[in-house]
């Protein structure tokens, strides 16, 4: 049957078979995943029990481990070290009623040790956690975060090598004497302090425009790094302010705070005169941007290096909302003097292959 032959209304009809079937992959997806989880906070309860009452130590852990192998040869999970993660994984989310049965979907006692939405966490992303975020704090906010953005495993062991938590929210600011208190505790969330540029390479001396083609040819990454909302607006984007232009680094929105958010680079150290520029672009940006519906615009300067001190008196009578953070790369180093002689520079290297590329054409025709 050709397409022009179908009823009417069939592309909608199999249209919404599909996302039922997407809802309900998805559902059952879910439910094995709680059930997973359920199995090995139950495993990691009984083993604490059991070492707390019959003071059984890790060998018998070990034993334990292989017995379950060799019971369940077709089924993964019960290695040694997986074992211990069953263990960890109940001390990390004790039950909070001790007295009560455990019961399956987590609505028993894992429920009220685990919240919903963490309990949606795939057992890798739990793995993860558990090895290499050992403040309690510190691991109910990844799992949070990477349950409400879907966080894939990957993302979520960059963020912590990068040590997102201890980042976030850090940013030298004067929202609490330009915005809202909700808007305000709501942008401080947005800015980190530092940024880690780490996927790109600059040299000692790269400028800032350097840095920005960077950061734009590297565009995933940045947002990734800038965290959940921002949209990428344009670079350099022109302000006129009357008879002289203006360009502006980076432009974003932000989605959930809903106002633009303006980017400044700076390849050295915070200078106070930065602050008044960043006002200046602000007040261009709302008069000739903004919606009436958007909320002020917000400054983000990002800098080599800044003293707090001298951030918080620079910011102390701007009326603009305006937020200061450091930001880190790695950082290649140029070669020794010694060397820099010894090898051939880009333009040499060209003309010696235009000579060869001349030389083979000259042997193939002769």
């Amino acid at each position: 049957m050709t397409p022009s032959d179908l009823p009417e209304g069939y592309g909608a009809f199999v249209e919404a078979l599909k996302a039922r079937i997407r809802d309900a992959q998805l559902k059952a997806a879910l439910a094995v995943n709680r059930e997973l989880l359920t199995l090995y906070w139950n495993v990691g309860q009984a083993i604490v029990e059991r070492q707390e009452s019959g003071g059984w130590g890790g060998r018998v852990l070990e034993r334990l481990a292989d017995d379950l192998q060799q019971a369940f040869p077709g089924v993964a999970g019960f290695s040694r070290s997986n074992v211990y993660r069953m263990r960890a994984f109940y001390l990390a989310h004790p039950s909070k009623n001790e007295g009560s049965e455990v019961v399956p979907q987590l609505v028993g006692q894992m429920a009220r040790a685990l919240p919903i939405a963490v309990a949606d966490l795939p057992w890798g992303h739990h793995a993860v956690l558990l090895e290499k975020v050992k403040e309690t704090a510190a691991r109910e906010w990844y799992a949070r975060e990477a349950s409400t953005h879907g966080w894939s495993r990957a993302i979520l062991t960059a963020q912590i090598q990068t040590h997102l938590y201890e980042r976030t929210g850090k940013a030298v600011t004067n929202f609490p004497q330009t915005l809202t208190p909700a808007q305000s505790d709501l942008a401080l969330q947005a800015l980190k302090d530092p940024y880690v540029f780490d996927f790109l390479t600059l040299g000692r001396d790269a400028q800032e425009r350097d840095l920005e083609q960077g950061l734009v040819a590297h565009v995933q990454q940045f947002l990734l790094e800038l965290g959940v909302g921002f949209a990428f607006v344009g670079r350099q984007v022109h302000l006129a302010v009357g008879a002289q232009d203006f360009y502006v680094d980076l432009l974003f929105y932000h989605l959930k705070l809903r106002c633009f958010v303006v980017v400044e680079l700076k390849a050295g150290a915070f200078e106070p005169e930065f602050a008044g520029k960043m006002n200046f672009y602000l007040s261009a940006v709302d008069a000739q941007m903004r919606h009436p519906d958007d909320r002020p615009s917000i400054g983000l300067i990002l800098c080599r290096g800044r003293d707090r001190v001298v951030v918080e008196y620079a910011l102390r009578d701007v009326q603009k909302p305006i937020g200061i953070a450091e930001w880190e790369t790695r950082v290649v180093a140029s070669l020794p003097a010694e060397f820099e002689g010894a090898l051939p520079s880009v333009e040499a290297l060209e003309e010696e292959l235009a000579g060869d590329l001349s030389n083979d054409r000259g042997a193939s025709t002769s």
